[in-house]
């Protein structure tokens, strides 16, 4: 891959910054106020859904142009670009793809302005990471389904508005990717019950969702009966080189660093301990490889050549990654590391609650194993699990 921009790359590139030196200022406090005016600039700009169509509402971008905004904005550690993340990263793609024109203009101009959230009913209790062996079950009733079963780690369902559903209206397939349709479903339906799951640090991110006799309008299926494994996939094609990802990292290596430079012990800081160092020179060198291998995926998505299973080595990558500088920030605190409150916690105890918080950005999207069964099957070509 040419890493040099090209003149008009370049260019908005330029444009990015100089938006950010106009809004974003330095030491800019993330208030209220400052949210606001900062949602309806990126709203001007078209920023938000930066790769939707323009007749939809979005910005019409490539995705070197998005690679470029991602970048810029995460050296400036900017807000997120809109507060709709699972409506923005593969809810809006669906709908887009596979909605109705009812459809569209009732979900996407919400999407962009973040006016609530979604959430997504995938996993299920005994499935694993396995989603397509899924068996909420969904009986159609005249012009609407009826939906009976159990989803589970569905993240922020408490506080979202939304739901994008895969159910099973068929169970006699020849392929079990077979037989699975799409539903948006409103979350205040009757039928539906929440429990909140609480994780290791006291918190609750996570929900169990209940239907029991849930009834779905027809016109709330996301493209053809059957057709949801296709809808599923294709969306979460939409942004796969993982550049995203990389920024986080990038930016939590460099507070881990900060972290090594103010805590004294002994009468040294950490950053001069060899150990230490050592650690945090093998978590650089992992994020920039995984650095350049989303660059390779980004060369591929740029050829308008496909990405297969090699995505799934960033992801294992990353979820290593999350556990060990964890690990790595808890070393360097020391005894301390176990405060979560009170002025004596360090950061207010963040450190210690991102160490425990790790399942829910690692188990998401596929655990360490699938990634590995993935890696081992599909490209390496060993013998299935």
């Amino acid at each position: 891959m040419d890493f040099q921009l090209s003149e008009e790359e370049e260019a908005f590139r330029k444009e990015v910054v100089s938006f950010l030196d106009e809004h974003l200022p330095e030491g800019t406090e993330r208030t209220p106020e400052f949210q606001a005016k900062w949602t309806k600039a990126i709203r001007e700009r078209r920023w938000v859904g930066f790769s939707w169509p323009q007749e939809v509402g979005g910005g019409g971008g490539g995705i070197m142009e998005q690679v470029i905004l991602k970048d810029e904005m995460a050296k400036r550690k900017a807000p997120a670009l809109g507060s709709c993340f699972m409506g923005l990263a593969w809810v809006g793609p669906s709908i887009i793809q596979y909605g109705t024109e009812e459809q569209k203009q009732k979900y996407i101009p919400d999407i962009l302005d973040g006016k609530y959230q979604w959430c997504t009913g995938y996993s299920e209790p005994d499935s694993g990471s396995d989603l397509a062996s899924l068996k909420c079950k969904c009986e159609r009733d005249g012009d609407e389904y009826v939906v009976n079963g159990q989803k589970i780690w569905t993240s922020i369902a408490m506080w979202s508005k939304m739901m994008i559903l895969l159910v099973r209206t068929e169970t006699e397939v020849e392929s079990k990717h077979d037989g699975i349709t799409c539903l948006l479903v409103e979350m205040d339906t009757p039928g539906i019950e929440v429990r909140p799951i609480k994780n290791m640090s006291g918190g609750a991110m996570f929900a169990e969702v209940f239907f029991d006799n849930v009834r779905v309008p027809v016109e709330n299926r996301l493209g053809d009966e059957g057709q949801g494994w296709q809808v599923t996939i294709s969306a979460l094609a939409s942004e796969r080189s993982s550049i995203a990802e990389v920024h986080g990292l990038i930016r939590k290596i460099e507070e881990v660093k900060e972290l090594a430079r103010n805590t004294i012990r002994g009468g040294r800081a950490m950053s001069e301990d060899p150990g230490i160092r050592r650690r945090i020179a093998q978590a650089e060198t992992k994020i920039e490889a995984m650095r350049l291998n989303g660059m390779r995926f980004l060369t591929k998505q740029l050829k308008g050549e496909p990405l297969g299973s090699e995505t799934s080595i960033n992801k294992l990558h990353r979820a290593d990654l999350e556990i060990g500088l964890g690990e790595l920030a808890l070393e360097i605190l020391g005894s301390s590391s176990t405060l979560m409150g009170g002025d004596d916690a360090v950061d207010g105890g963040a450190w210690a609650k991102y160490s425990l918080n790790w399942p829910e950005v690692v188990i998401g999207g596929g655990t360490p194993n699938i990634q590995r069964n993935i890696i081992a099957e599909r490209i390496l070509g060993l013998p299935k699990d």
